[in-house]
């Protein structure tokens, strides 16, 4: 509970410093008062991101309404977090939200919710150069995704997650 308060002092470092402690505890309980904090719009980018990123790692399932949430904030770095840590959130839930990402016109965010999508999906697309293509070629790439989700989000399970092959010496 000292924690969770700690979420809502005036200090970003307290607030910073209670997420990390939280994950080094592996505060479990804490997960929704993270998720509260990745939500909220007047914290300050870093916190938001750290929040959202200790709650995905400490308990993925509670994390996609605070992703829906990021994915949609003005913020460009708001919205790569959000994307980015989609890719560890193993639910078909997800995938709606990342779709209209790929035309995201930030193209760190956009290439992030594509590599999160080949994750999450293991769908194979044609590899698109972001720097050559235009706003229209980026809403053709997501409007590819949702006709393929259309057509699959029935039937789609989330593939296990690839093991890291083991190098041999």
């Amino acid at each position: 509970p000292v924690l969770v308060k700690a979420l809502t002092m005036p200090s970003p470092r307290i607030r910073y410093n209670a997420i990390e402690t939280l994950l080094m505890m592996k505060g479990v309980q804490g997960v929704p008062a993270l998720l509260a904090t990745a939500k909220e719009p007047n914290e300050i980018p870093r916190v938001r991101e750290h929040a959202l990123r200790v709650a995905v790692r400490l308990d993925p399932a509670q994390a996609p309404d605070a992703i829906a949430v990021m994915a949609k904030d003005m913020n460009p770095s708001v919205r790569k977090s959000a994307v980015f840590e989609a890719r560890y959130v193993r639910q078909k839930s997800i995938i709606p939200i990342l779709i209209p990402m790929v035309s995201d016109d930030e193209r760190f965010v956009a290439l992030s919710a594509l590599q999160s999508l080949w994750i999450l999906t293991r769908h194979e697309t044609e590899s698109h150069d972001w720097e050559t293509s235009t706003k229209q070629d980026r809403a053709a790439w997501s409007s590819e995704w949702i006709d393929w989700w259309e057509d699959h989000k029935e039937v789609f399970e989330i593939p296990e997650p690839k093991r890291p092959r083991r190098s041999s010496k």
